[in-house]
């Protein structure tokens, strides 16, 4: 039994390789025994199997001490794999997992049903606030120590709540929730999807917003332009690259500061500093849409007063 790197939840994960020569599968351990069918993960995994995208099969389950098998899709997330390719095959492998975008949004607006829990949630006001106040408390107060004024903190609330109201009143497509580079794995020699258990309901930009602002890679202006062109042709939505992009832009700004309050989080009440190296690309990302758009301001001014990278 080999212990895997897990994601930022409470599951742990452990690949076993059968004697002698079966063939590897892993354990996803839960904190607490479970009831296999109304587990949000082999939910949306039926969901995301019909639409259909590849995501691991489950094996099996031991509901009375909390236990997933589930297929090994092996190490090589598309983060690790990006680093040994050619830029040829990056950029198919990028085309790939916009193309799943597209297929996700598509068909899950045909199988919509409430059966899925993914359809019974969304990022409403009320989630997307709750975001934003994470991104104060744990980056900014816990992990950088910042005493917020309450004139500031007002501004804040103010600024994040036209952000919010924005972005809450788009139309709603099926959406991951977490589509990054890892939690796509190489495997086959083909991309599967992982750690979907968070889909939910939200804008069509949230999933393209995660792929190509990903706090975990660098994509330039250029290859990111050329990806939201494609995934729009996908849709045939061609000629909407303009108005897509500021909505892009929009979404990929409130993801950065609730990927920044992610980070804070586990460095400072878990205990797990992993993530401290992925700060600096997430708040270039963040000082990058903040001085893009004029509307951004006075959101900018204050944070920048805050942060000295966003300056």
């Amino acid at each position: 039994m080999v212990s895997l790197t897990g994601d930022a939840s409470d599951r742990r994960y452990y690949r076993i390789v059968p004697k002698p020569d079966g063939a590897p599968f892993v354990l996803a351990v839960y904190a607490a025994p479970f009831k296999h069918d109304d587990l949000p993960f082999v939910n949306t995994a039926a969901l995301f199997a019909a639409l259909p995208v590849p995501v691991p099969q489950i094996l099996g389950h031991a509901d009375d001490v909390g236990v997933l098998a589930l297929e090994d899709l092996g190490d090589v997330t598309l983060q690790a794999h990006l680093g040994s390719t050619s830029p040829a095959r990056h950029s198919a492998l990028y085309r790939e997992a916009v193309s799943f975008v597209d297929i996700i949004q598509r068909r899950g607006r045909e199988l919509e049903n409430k059966k899925y829990v993914a359809y019974t949630v969304a990022f409403d006001v009320e989630k997307l606030t709750w975001e934003m106040d994470f991104f104060v408390k744990h980056f900014l107060e816990a992990y950088r120590g910042i005493a917020i004024t309450p004139a500031e903190r007002d501004l804040l609330r103010r600024e994040f709540g036209t952000i919010v109201q924005e972005l809450a009143n788009e139309p709603r497509v099926l959406c991951h929730r977490d589509y990054h580079s890892r939690n796509l794995m190489l495997h086959d020699d083909r991309l599967f999807i992982i750690d979907f258990q968070d889909a939910r309901l939200g804008p069509d930009t949230y999933d393209l917003s995660s792929l190509l602002r990903d706090s975990y890679v660098d994509l330039p202006w250029s290859v990111v332009d050329d990806l939201i062109a494609y995934f729009l042709a996908l849709q045939g939505r061609s000629g909407e690259e303009e108005e897509y992009r500021a909505r892009f832009d929009l979404m990929a700004l409130q993801r950065n500061l609730k990927a920044l309050g992610t980070f804070g989080y586990q460095t400072t009440s878990r205990g797990n500093p992993v993530y401290i190296q992925y700060i600096p690309r997430t708040l270039n990302y963040v000082r990058e849409n903040l001085r893009r758009y004029t509307r951004f301001d006075r959101l900018g001014q204050v944070l920048s007063g805050y942060l000295v990278e966003l300056k």
